[in-house]
């Protein structure tokens, strides 16, 4: 029987689908996963507070394997993507920097804190995953 890895997987709502196309390259390399991430269509996005957002976050990335994040460079600029990596690295979960295809430009901020970097092939995710997870 194969592991089955926890991952949170973080993205910013303005670019879902770069989150969906993530899971489609998990999928296709049959990796057994559980994804922590919060759903977009979770009320508290949209209803809650800020406080409330973040301790979703938390405790959705307190029982993670390892945390996936895009380093597109609109990660740079993201709030909540600092956080995530903020609270990553207080639970000491790896964290796992995908690069999008074709990107001129990347998140220093997120590749400076990530403990891999990786390109955006399904195989090289799944790789990284299986070291640190």
């Amino acid at each position: 029987m194969s592991k089955q890895y926890r991952l949170f997987i973080s993205h910013s709502w303005a670019y879902g689908d770069a989150y969906e196309r993530v899971i489609e390259l998990l999928d296709r390399q049959n990796l057994s996963y559980y994804d922590h991430s919060v759903p977009m269509n979770n009320p508290i996005h949209t209803n809650g507070t800020g406080k409330e957002l973040y301790e979703a976050i938390k405790n959705k990335i307190s029982g993670t394997n390892c945390v996936l994040i895009l380093a597109g460079v609109y990660s740079t600029y993201s709030t909540w993507i600092n956080k995530e990596i903020e609270i990553s690295k207080a639970f000491g979960k790896p964290i796992i920097a995908i690069e999008p295809w074709g990107a001129e430009k990347t998140s220093t901020i997120v590749k400076n804190n990530a403990d891999v970097i990786v390109k955006w092939q399904g195989a090289s995710i799944v790789k990284a995953i299986k070291e640190l997870g």
